[in-house]
């Protein structure tokens, strides 16, 4: 029996032709980047981390991993600490060593691509966490070991620990080998509480009509948006926002904070992390967008949730 693909909204397919794999290629080879820029890192109070359970806070580890404090749990999005993923070096370190993480209680998965999806790093983390994962990857966790697994299909939700999750759609696709393409899902996540602000983890998206709806059945408070890995945009459109996309997708949710995400760490297209940085400082700007709302972290750096300033108690 064949397994199940999963699809986009509108049936929108973002797989890319071995033609146009072969023509960006040839591009790349032609293209000279200025590739000096490096994230700076924050020195993040590990000591605090590790013993928090009280306030809401988000400390950026690196490209779209997190670790999110709320309502009491320490909660991780995908976990990815890996030096390398195949070709590709880390060029920024992660903002918390592995070894000074605080216990994990829940750890969400958008998708199953390499760089959001990493034995190693899952391996490493401490606690034993519930794992939140796309359908279709339920199978893969248990087989490795991770019995703790729960599977979602879009809109399907989960109270733990006084929290809910609500897996929510995005524009993707994935594959771990040649022959699973799609044969599990992709999306984001919706972190809410009551007497905590409720966070939005997009995961891996190109522009769709998924973020206005999903504007329309949450309050937003902060919204965590990729801006990177776009270039060139007539093949990785569908798949990855442009940075001005990003900032239209963070308007379209209503939310009241943006974080960038999906940059820096790895090189995975043809944009610079500066590039991707400048970019999205001037679509803010072009918004009139106030300069307080947008949450530019240092990996590492912890941004402290003000209930109050959200609008909760």
């Amino acid at each position: 029996m064949s397994k199940q693909r999963f699809n986009n909204l509108d049936g929108i397919d973002v797989n890319g032709s071995l033609k146009d794999l072969y023509k960006w290629q040839q591009e790349r080879r032609r293209k000279q980047k200025d590739l000096s820029y490096v994230l700076p890192t924050a020195q993040p109070d590990t000591a605090f981390l590790a013993r928090n359970r009280k306030e809401s806070t988000i400390t950026w580890v690196g490209h779209s991993t997190f670790l999110i404090q709320a309502g009491g749990l320490n909660i991780v999005t995908d976990p990815v600490w890996a030096k390398r993923l195949s070709m590709f070096r880390r060029l920024s370190e992660p903002g918390i060593p592995m070894e000074d993480m605080p216990q994990v209680d829940v750890v969400l998965l958008s998708h199953g691509h390499y760089d959001h999806l990493d034995l190693g790093s899952l391996r490493a983390l401490p606690g034993e966490p519930e794992y939140m994962v796309p359908a279709g990857l339920g199978s893969w966790f248990k087989k490795k070991g991770f019995a703790r697994t729960a599977e979602f299909t879009w809109w399907g939700s989960r109270e733990f620990g006084g929290l809910r999750f609500t897996f929510v759609p995005a524009q993707h696709w994935t594959r771990r080998t040649p022959f699973d393409t799609n044969t599990s899902h992709w999306g984001g996540w919706m972190i809410e509480g009551n007497k905590v602000p409720n966070v939005y983890f997009a995961g891996d998206s190109g522009y769709f009509r998924g973020f206005s709806e999903i504007g329309a059945r949450f309050e937003i408070d902060c919204a965590l948006m990729p801006i990177g890995a776009y270039e060139p945009e007539w093949f990785m459109g569908p798949q990855h926002v442009t940075p001005e996309e990003a900032v239209q997708a963070f308007l379209d949710t209503g939310a009241r904070q943006m974080i960038p995400m999906h940059y820096g760490a790895y090189r995975l297209a043809d944009d610079t992390t500066k590039e991707a940085l400048d970019r999205l400082h001037l679509a803010w700007e072009a918004h009139a967008l106030p300069a307080a709302r947008l949450k530019q972290l240092q990996p590492g750096q912890i941004l402290y949730l003000n209930k109050e300033e959200h609008g909760r108690s």
